[in-house]
């Protein structure tokens, strides 16, 4: 008995250290920092491996290296019509990222996975193919923005339709689900 109540100790030590202040993870944490550093070449990551500082499972397209162009489409969602990228997944903007330039990294990245794409991105029905572009990331990767938005999904999100992330508040900025026009989606 004393055997499982220890390791059940231990199991709630090791959620607890993994749930705790995103803000300074990475200062915490060296290993994280120089995961995203911009010293990092994706070519480093085989294809189909997660991304640095993503801590992705292996099964989760969303948050896999891409192995082509990604292809961001819209769908009808109860906020409306908003852009979806894999599997129907809704995209978000962070109103952190200034001047285009993605701020969300480390566990940050993990919570909101960015839009990844090797090549340049396709725009399905709907879309506006000229409100699309890349930005390289820090750690080397090439994140797929819409209206010079930088995209993420929220991992929160489990299926097409899902709006989750929508006005939460998090890493310091707020997320909104983009519509086809490249503005935050409103309720």
């Amino acid at each position: 008995m004393r055997k499982l109540l220890y390791a059940g100790a231990i199991a709630i030590g090791l959620l607890a250290s993994g749930c705790g202040g995103a803000a300074n993870e990475d200062a915490a944490n060296p290993a994280a920092a120089n995961e995203t550093s911009p010293e990092t070449s994706a070519s480093e990551y085989p294809s189909g491996s997660a991304s640095p500082g993503y801590s992705a499972s292996p099964t989760s397209a969303v948050q896999q290296t891409p192995t082509g162009p990604a292809r961001i489409d819209t769908a009808s969602t109860s906020l409306g019509t908003v852009l979806v990228g894999v599997e129907g997944r809704t995209v978000y903007l962070f109103t952190a990222d200034k001047n285009g330039q993605p701020t969300c990294n480390g566990a940050c990245a993990a919570a909101w996975p960015p839009v990844l794409t090797n090549g340049a991105p396709q725009g399905g029905t709907g879309v506006r193919a000229n409100l699309l572009g890349t930005v390289k990331r820090a750690d080397g990767m090439t994140q797929v923005t819409y209206n010079k938005h930088p995209l993420y999904y929220y991992a929160k999100d489990q299926k097409a339709g899902d709006v989750t992330g929508q006005d939460v508040k998090d890493f310091g900025g707020e997320w909104h689900a983009v519509t086809p026009e490249g503005k935050k989606a409103k309720h």
